[in-house]
């Protein structure tokens, strides 16, 4: 009959520093179903390395192994994984539980890799623990337990998939004399049962229970003695495969994600507070960015977005346009008589101290038209403006704004007053309140006084300084545009002008406001790709600090894609977490500062957020796989012994 296991010429070497040591030299040995076999042997003989080699857990540099009649040198990680899920059980002597899981937790792991049913692996659990006299233990975690009944758990996680073949390292080595009595005589029930059962120890009343005892030396086996009776081949128990077994592991490696970060939660957090600093800023600064924009937008629509303005130059930035003097009040009148302007105002601009009583104010006086005030959308609160007339016969009226009203007259009625601009006298006639667009300090005051009036008896000049033309709703902005150019540039002989209308205004303070959002978030970017390299530390250190954990799911039979896709989710899960805290602190900063500044507007982007939230998940995904895939590829024999 062909053994179940069969070695020939096994090899193993370890690198010590130039040289290699040989730690098994040229073994062969064969074990039968049924067996029950010890392995003893003197510190260094071997022995530990030959289970390893047994259980899948280590390679050999040389020879051959043959489980039930198959080659498994060539075979890949996966492969061995599910020899070791299938037909291998393990009983270490430090126990090697998992202490985030219960005693039934525990037990769990190897069926959940084998894709065992939810239901049916639980049922298990239970049933192997209380027959192993832990039915008032079940739901005790590692730390609750006492060696003997933590060394019996590890004998259920061992039996959970069927345990054919049973691999005890040193089983009683960490337990009194009475509970290794108690596990030994439960491993002879267990081959009586048929399991095969390999004992390392050296220990030689543990060797003498055994109905084989094979002893090393020096890596080498140097006798191979038998007796008793070989028990029957086991079989693995038959339970039902879970419906979906992929979403079972994937279930399973998403709790010990959870379980994993509730264990450490300052870590977590600290490990999640750049992606919420990150987060929060990107879906501030963006709110902020369209707040701000459709503020000013707004204000510039109340100007109205059929105005053009004609002033003097090339362009704000040209040197010499305050030298350019070629706008006339008879350009103003040539264009009033277009049929594209719907109104037609030169304006003058100066400055004067305004005197009234006591009170004595420098103001910013602007020489208007009649059409002006309907030009940029003021609003009329008492009295009423200047009309044509007024403007033909170079009235000495004026128009005040609120500001002004205000700082002048306090809570006196301005119209009708009489005030002194300079040296001249101006009766107000009117108040009016700016739109929400001004483009100087709101708390200046502003007079309007006839264009007339301000050329001949302030500032003496005969050109204006800007011309605004309100186009007609039936006529195109771009066509109004070419034909004023056209108008001005047959009467200059020159083109010494430019335009500009509230929708040049509007694209260059969308164009501003979105660079300036785009750099901010830009910056904001930049510590999220931080927050995202201190996750993918922390999680490299959270493999190194549960390289024990991974070892003993290795040893259970787990994949490397269950591996990299526990610590892939929780990865993701610290980055989605920090991405959802920075979304809600990001409203919460948004609630403070228009509580605390009324006029500050924060519009939210549910695109924004969304994209935060994908975002948060691509760093973890982005940043997670390199932990993940490093403990994916942990040697199992190195993972188990690191302290």
């Amino acid at each position: 009959m062909e053994p179940l296991i069969s070695l020939r010429g096994i090899r193993r070497e370890y690198a010590a520093g130039d040289q290699r040591i040989a730690v098994l030299k040229d073994v062969d040995l064969d074990i039968g179903a049924g067996e029950m076999l010890a392995i003893v042997g003197q510190s260094g003989s071997g022995k530990s390395t030959l289970m390893n080699i047994l259980g899948f857990l280590d390679r050999p540099n040389a020879g051959t192994y043959r489980f039930s009649g198959r080659e498994i040198g060539a075979l890949a990680p996966d492969d061995l994984a599910e020899l070791r899920r299938e037909h291998f059980g393990f009983i270490f002597q430090r126990y090697q539980l998992l202490g985030d899981l219960d005693a039934v937790g525990n037990v769990e792991v190897p069926a959940v890799y084998k894709g065992m049913a939810r239901a049916d692996r639980r049922d298990r659990a239970r049933a192997l623990l209380t027959r192993l006299g832990l039915g008032e233990r079940l739901d005790h975690r590692p730390g609750e337990l006492s060696g003997g009944q933590q060394q019996r758990v590890s004998v259920a996680r061992a039996l959970m998939n069927g345990g054919e073949v049973i691999l005890a390292d040193e089983p009683t080595g960490a337990l009194d004399s009475a509970s290794g009595a108690e596990l030994m005589r439960l491993l002879q029930e267990l081959h009586a049962e048929g399991h095969t059962i390999v004992i390392v120890t050296h220990d030689p009343g543990i060797a003498a229970m055994c109905e084989r005892v094979v002893e090393m030396k020096d890596g080498r086996i140097i006798s191979d003695s038998r007796g008793g009776v070989a028990g029957v081949p086991r079989t693995a128990p038959q339970g039902r495969r879970a419906l979906a077994p992929g979403l079972d592991r994937l279930r399973e490696a998403f709790v010990m994600a959870l379980k994993a970060m509730a264990a450490h939660r300052m870590r977590s957090f600290l490990t999640m507070l750049g992606i919420i600093i990150g987060i929060a800023s990107v879906v501030s600064v963006v709110a902020l960015g369209s707040g701000s924009q459709q503020q000013v937008l707004a204000s510039i629509s109340n100007i109205g977005s059929n105005t053009i303005d004609i002033r003097n130059g090339s362009g704000f930035g040209n040197r010499d346009a305050s030298r350019v003097r070629s706008l006339t009040a008879e350009d103003a009148a040539a264009l009033a008589v277009q049929p594209y302007a719907a109104g037609v105002s030169p304006t003058v601009s100066s400055s004067a101290t305004i005197r009234y009583g006591a009170t004595e104010v420098s103001a910013s006086v602007t020489g208007v038209g009649e059409e002006y005030f309907t030009a940029r959308a003021f609003t009329t609160t008492a009295g009423s403006t200047f009309d044509a007339d007024a403007v033909a016969r170079h009235a000495q009226e004026a128009v005040i704004d609120t500001d002004g009203a205000e700082s002048i007259f306090d809570k006196a009625d301005p119209v009708g007053q009489v005030v002194m601009m300079g040296r001249v006298p101006v009766r107000i006639v009117g108040v009016v309140e700016a739109s929400g667009t001004s483009f100087g300090p709101r708390s200046s005051l502003n007079l309007f006084i006839p264009y007339t009036t301000a050329m001949s008896r302030l500032s003496g000049q005969d050109y204006v300084n800007s011309i605004s033309v309100r186009v007609s709703d039936d006529f195109e902005m771009d066509t109004a545009e070419a034909l004023i150019t056209q108008l001005l540039t047959t009467r200059h002989g020159k083109e010494d002008f430019f335009l500009t209308n509230t929708d040049t205004i509007r694209e260059a303070i969308t164009s501003t406001t979105q660079t300036l959002t785009l750099l901010i978030a830009g910056i904001a970017v930049i510590s999220l790709f931080v927050g995202g390299v201190g996750v993918m530390n922390i999680m490299l250190v959270s493999v190194t600090e549960r390289t024990k954990e991974i070892g003993v799911r290795i040893a259970v039979g787990a994949r490397r894609a269950d591996i990299v896709t526990q610590f892939l989710i929780e990865a993701v899960l610290v980055c989605l977490l920090g991405g959802i805290l920075g979304i809600a602190l990001a409203l919460g900063l948004g609630r403070v500062v228009t509580l605390a500044m009324p006029d500050t507007s924060l519009i939210y982007s549910t695109t924004s957020i969304v994209v935060a939230v994908l975002s948060s998940s691509v760093i973890g995904v982005t940043f997670g796989f390199l932990p993940a895939r490093a403990a994916s590829r942990l040697d199992p024999v190195e993972a188990l012994t690191r302290e």
